[in-house]
């Protein structure tokens, strides 16, 4: 078995971790656009009712010196606030009435 990318409270999430714990903005962005409904549903509905406890989760450590498995727990949280507006607002992933909308950072906010 692969070593756990997040922190043993939230295990049962770890089927998400690879996917949807990504470092940049961008390729949260990317993995949306290229993600269906339903995959981005059932993350949707596994991850948002644990949210507030993931935020506190991560708020127990200083900011720039998470651990590993609290960083990608973050990431987490970043992920899902990316998805969420395609889920509760567009219903597709791709935003609606914004054109070619693009996320290309040349730096990201760290953490």
């Amino acid at each position: 078995m692969a070593a756990a990318l997040l922190p043993a409270e939230f295990a049962e999430l770890e089927r998400f971790a690879e996917i949807w714990s990504l470092e940049t903005e961008t390729r949260r962005y990317e993995r949306r656009l290229n993600s269906s409904m339903a995959e981005m549903q059932e993350f949707y509905d596994a991850f948002f009712p644990r949210l507030e406890e993931a935020i506190a989760y991560c708020d127990k450590f200083p900011l720039d010196d998470l651990p590993e498995d609290a960083l990608r727990l973050l990431w987490l949280v970043y992920a899902l606030v990316m998805i969420a507006m395609a889920i509760e607002v567009f219903q597709q992933p791709k935003a609606t009435d914004a054109a070619d909308a693009e996320i290309i950072r040349v730096k990201e906010p760290i953490p």
